[in-house]
């Protein structure tokens, strides 16, 4: 191989390898490019399908009258934010207390449904969801709106802030 020949990068009569080797670099870059694309969208579907299973699984405990288990969305600890009609209280323990409290019986707790508007993962670990809630009684119809925080936690998503209106 003389120096003529790697000036202008041929070998043997072949086009410019170097092009052609950086083209191939460039395409293997693109495809890895969208691969990982392709994986985090992915990820942040199966993240906001997690999400919306975890208010399905709270809204089917709510309606067999199980507040023990509607509770297990939330994240069991102190830093719990819930704020109500009643201003921001803190704590698993006071929002289990004040959900008994308002809703004794399942008589009382009615029938829940949710219209999911948003859900919004604002991190790999953090999201955002909006939405309105609707409880049917026997006697009366009660409706609002609520906003969550949601923090995923040993690869469970769990309620970390609830604003209910």
């Amino acid at each position: 191989m003389n120096l003529n020949m790697l000036s202008t990068c041929q070998i043997k009569g072949r086009p410019d390898y170097l092009i052609f080797l950086l083209l191939v670099m460039k395409k293997i870059m693109i495809m890895f490019l969208l691969f990982i694309g392709a994986m985090r969208a992915s990820a942040q579907n199966d993240d906001k399908i997690l999400i919306l299973n975890l208010l399905e699984d709270q809204r089917q405990a709510w309606n067999k009258g199980n507040i023990m288990e509607f509770m297990q969305g939330y994240l069991k600890s102190d830093s719990l934010l819930f704020v109500g009609k009643n201003g921001p209280k803190y704590g698993w323990d006071t929002t289990l207390t004040n959900y008994k409290k308002s809703y004794p019986d399942q008589k009382a707790m009615g029938f829940l449904s949710f219209d999911i508007k948003e859900v919004r993962l604002i991190s790999a670990d953090h999201a955002f969801v909006s939405g309105a809630w609707h409880l049917k009684r026997e006697k009366d119809e009660l409706k609002g709106f609520f906003t969550l925080i949601l923090k995923k936690i040993n690869g469970e998503w769990k309620v970390i802030a609830d604003h209910s209106s």
